[in-house]
């Protein structure tokens, strides 16, 4: 038997420090809600639906696909679908299928490209090479 060069997948996601963010925000808001009347408890599930999106928002890569992964469920392309990523108003890339959708890629940011380079097998470029 041959050795396998299939690589585990690379995941990206947004770093478990932005946690402290929304503890602040939580603590923030207790402030308002006894200060206001009971149905300001309703409030709460603000922070709970950021942490929600924390934990669950990445980008699964590896050499034949990509997965963007959000709140509500996942898409996975293949690379070959893909014509190339772009940077538009929001931090993350998009990428760009050749049927011209957009399909945005949670966490992925310009630093992280190396990593999609790595795991594409190419099929995206290093920007710092």
């Amino acid at each position: 038997m041959g050795t396998s060069s299939v690589s585990a997948p690379v995941v990206v996601k947004i770093s478990p420090m932005a946690h402290l963010a929304v503890a602040f925000l939580f603590f923030t808001l207790l402030a308002v809600i006894f200060a206001g009347p009971t149905w300001f408890l309703v409030l709460l599930i603000i922070p709970a639906i950021l942490s929600t999106m924390i934990v669950r928002y990445r980008t699964i890569a590896d050499r034949d696909t990509v997965t963007a992964r959000t709140l509500l469920g996942s898409e996975t392309v293949r690379w070959d679908d893909i014509e190339g990523l772009r940077f538009g108003r929001k931090a993350w890339a998009l990428a760009r299928r050749r049927d011209g959708s957009e399909l945005s890629l949670p966490a992925v940011t310009f630093a992280t490209l190396p990593m999609l380079t790595a795991a594409s097998g190419g099929r995206v470029p290093n920007p710092y090479e």
